[in-house]
């Protein structure tokens, strides 16, 4: 009998079972993350290793420096994720791990790691999709959801609408056509001077600052519900290439505050609006960009103002983490959906 075969009949004496335990590895980008997750809502642990420090030098994500501190980690974090749940590997029923999207060589560790893992443990092995484990993040902060509803998702890489049926399948509403809205924020606070992470330092900026100093533009897309932010983000290095040939010192805190408000409201209200036209009742975020404050309390206030209920993962889950990767593993063992041991790193992997 083939890994495959025995997986999957392993798989199916899960299905139905109490206290399914999934250990779950990340490392698609630049944090090496291991957790421990039962039935796909109860965190026993969440391990990540941020690679920060190595990369504010350069201000962004080097790859190959990201591959080998996740080389160098990964075996370190996931006894940590196991000692943290108490367990030992015997006790795990399945390991899963992110496939994609992300950066080709991060998500080669991760997969090569998880892979000989689940044939020296004889335990069913489980692809998670990136994005559908930002948006299973939220099963961890509100155990009782369940889908439909439409899903905001925002990251460096990723501006999507998708509503999330029964099932667990997923159907795009709009999504961005240039920039995502992490990747435009994080080019901004370059601009600005802001160190890596650009993102949160640009959010922590704009907190001080006037959001109506500078008007900026809300571009135009020929869809209703998808997103432009190249346009945007080429008004703003404008703006502030302007003021500095001028010889002008930059108000960082209104040029944050500015720039967050024109990339929250596009998010936001073509959001509400896809919500209204199609009559959902029911919104969450999700990725790293959903830890945004503004973002959140924008969408928080036009979500109470419509009585509609308004989904948000703590911040903890924001972040890439391998606990929302075990959230999504559950969904897809639940429909033995499982991998062989040929799986591979796919860096433009798609959800739909």
């Amino acid at each position: 009998m083939s890994y495959l075969e025995t997986a999957r009949r392993d798989a199916e004496k899960l299905l139905g079972r109490k206290n399914v335990r999934i250990l779950a590895i990340e490392s698609s980008c630049d944090e090496t993350a291991a957790a421990v997750v039962e039935d796909g809502r109860r965190v026993l642990s969440n391990c990540v290793y941020s690679q920060i420090d190595l990369h504010s030098l350069y201000g962004g994500v080097v790859p190959e420096i990201a591959s080998r501190a996740h080389v160098e980690k990964i075996s370190p974090i996931v006894r940590a994720a196991l000692e943290e749940a108490g367990l030992g590997f015997s006790q795990i029923d399945a390991v899963a791990v992110t496939c994609g999207p992300g950066l080709v060589g991060a998500l080669l560790v991760g997969v090569s790691y998880a892979k000989g893992l689940a044939a020296a443990l004889g335990k069913p092995l489980i692809a998670v999709n990136h994005i559908e484990g930002h948006i299973c993040a939220n099963y961890l902060s509100f155990p009782l959801l369940e889908p439909p509803y439409l899903c905001l998702v925002v990251s460096g890489g990723h501006s999507h609408l998708l509503m999330v049926e029964e099932g667990d399948t997923y159907r795009l509403i709009g999504c961005t056509q240039d920039d995502a809205a992490g990747e435009a924020f994080d080019k901004a606070a370059r601009v600005l001077g802001l160190p890596y992470p650009g993102g949160p330092k640009l959010d922590l900026a704009a907190g001080s600052g006037n959001d109506r100093a500078f008007p900026l533009p809300r571009p135009h897309t020929d869809r209703p519900y998808d997103y432009s932010f190249s346009g945007l983000k080429t008004a703003f290095i404008n703006l502030t290439h302007g003021m500095a040939q001028r010889g002008e010192s930059l108000p960082v805190n209104d040029l944050a505050a500015s720039f967050r408000r024109a990339v929250v409201d596009q998010l936001a209200d073509k959001c509400m609006m896809a919500a209204e036209d199609l009559g959902q009742r029911r919104l969450a975020l999700a990725g790293g960009v959903s830890a945004n404050r503004l973002l959140r309390e924008r969408m928080m206030e036009a979500c109470a103002g419509r009585g509609m209920e308004l989904y948000m993962p703590e911040l903890k889950y924001t972040g890439d983490n391998a606990a929302m990767i075990g959230a999504a593993a559950f969904r897809r063992l639940r429909h033995l959906q499982l991998a062989g041991l040929d799986l591979n790193a796919d860096p433009s992997l798609r959800l739909v």
